[in-house]
């Protein structure tokens, strides 16, 4: 499936053309999507799928019919559906599966990380972030620096950034100095959609003996990673925009094999040995495996989507999702380049392969009643205050011709001036 810009490129019928080329096509079947809606908001929440919701019913109908029963019972016994997910989740990361454990959420993960890994001494004192990072990840880095009795105006060193879109790799490696105790970052950026270069940065806090972890929030499940390959230290994710888990559902971490047998920072009961846990002892056997660092009871419901959703990742597998996502975003910009042109739109999202993710993000000073005027006509974007529309294709769902769709439509509603029949205010929830 290669997109060739012929005289005939930017027309309906040649993005039809790719749909039939998709090698992924069918799976748009699996999923829930009304009629008359493009949605091009997965990097948001992902859209739910038929076998996601099978494996509801089917975990309800466990409880159902085992009770208490069923923790070790059924098909997927609740008691190691954890660890069962992670081995499901793990070669999306590129790890080993003892290493990966789907557990509590991104902030809550965060705090669970960097309590167990950030052990400042002597001079090495200070976390280091970005400017540009989700505020979650921020507050959570605050926060744990004020239990540690440490300032965070001085002691959360976040790398500034040019452009206030992207991330400069060398300015990042630059901060990190002899009094940096540990790193965390993002794999991608979500405004811009900036990938940064996990191997490199990894490489380079290693050899100033920095531990280093990542949020794969906006990366898990459309581009692949080799967390095991590239010597990460940690990380952690959400699991509710590409890999369409639900609305809040469970989130993930991985933790490098080297970590085995460190005591958990924030201990609770699933931190337990499984062998050992209902010893019912007051001195913790922490699991040999990143199990250790759960710590309470597993949302059994909210994960229950994810057996359908990750089995299904499993089938079409991440690389064949990393090409088709990177063939709609060309697509999608070749079209904005074309199709936009002398309508004021920026393109602010990296370019190359390489550093861009799974969704593109372009600018506007009317990019709030654009967004208004995409969702009365059946077109579900992301606005990004003040002035950033954020448009995310999904592989497993969208296809090119919504991207051409999507497009024509944008330009229609500036043609029409459409947008300045709404209030240039955001709503409640961007």
């Amino acid at each position: 499936m290669e997109i060739k810009q012929d005289e005939n490129w930017w027309s309906r019928d040649y993005a039809k053309q790719l749909d039939q080329q998709d090698p992924l096509a069918d799976f748009r079947n699996e999923f829930y999507i009304e009629k008359d809606i493009i949605y091009f908001d997965g990097n948001s929440l992902g859209l739910l799928s038929k076998p996601a919701e099978k494996a509801v019913h089917h975990v309800l109908d466990s409880w159902k019919q085992f009770g208490i029963n069923g923790w070790t019972s059924g098909e997927n016994p609740w008691y190691y559906l954890a660890e069962s997910l992670g081995e499901l989740s793990a070669p999306l990361v590129g790890a080993e599966p003892e290493e990966v454990v789907v557990t509590g959420s991104t902030t809550i993960n965060l705090h669970q990380l960097v309590a167990s890994f950030y052990q400042p001494s002597g001079s090495r004192t200070k976390i280091l972030a970005d400017e540009l990072n989700f505020p979650s990840d921020i507050y959570a880095l605050q926060s744990q620096l004020e239990q540690k009795g440490y300032d965070p105006d001085k002691h959360l060193i976040q790398v500034k950034s040019t452009d206030g879109r992207t991330l400069d790799e060398q300015q990042i490696i630059s901060e990190m100095t002899d009094e940096i105790a540990l790193i965390v970052l993002p794999s991608v950026l979500y405004r811009s959609g900036q990938v940064l270069d996990i191997k490199r940065l990894t490489e380079a806090a290693h050899s100033r003996g920095i531990l280093i972890g990542f949020d794969l929030c906006h990366s898990i499940g459309v581009i692949p990673h080799q967390l095991d390959e590239w010597e990460v230290d940690f990380a952690f994710w959400c699991t509710y925009k590409h890999l369409n888990g639900g609305p809040g559902s469970v989130g993930g971490l991985y933790v490098n094999r080297r970590f085995f047998g460190r005591n958990p920072g924030l201990a609770g009961w699933f931190s337990s040995d499984k062998e050992k846990q209902f010893d019912m002892e007051h001195n913790l056997s922490p699991a040999a495996t990143a199990g250790a660092f759960q710590i309470g009871t597993p949302h059994v419901l909210s994960m229950a989507p994810l057996i359908g959703s990750l089995n299904m990742f499993a089938e079409a597998g991440i690389e064949q999702i990393r090409t088709k996502s990177l063939k709609l975003t060309d697509y999608l910009l070749s079209l904005v380049r074309r199709r936009l042109h002398g309508y004021h739109f920026t393109i602010a999202n990296p370019l190359s392969h390489d550093s861009r993710g799974g969704h593109i993000f372009i600018e506007h000073e009317e990019a709030v009643r654009i967004c208004k005027a995409l969702k009365e006509a059946g077109v579900i974007p992301d606005f990004r205050a003040p002035n950033g529309i954020r448009l995310a294709p999904v592989a497993l769902y969208n296809t090119f011709e919504e991207v051409w769709q999507v497009v024509d439509l944008l330009r229609t509603i500036m043609e029409e001036e459409r947008f300045l029949r709404f209030e240039k205010k955001r709503e409640v929830i961007a």
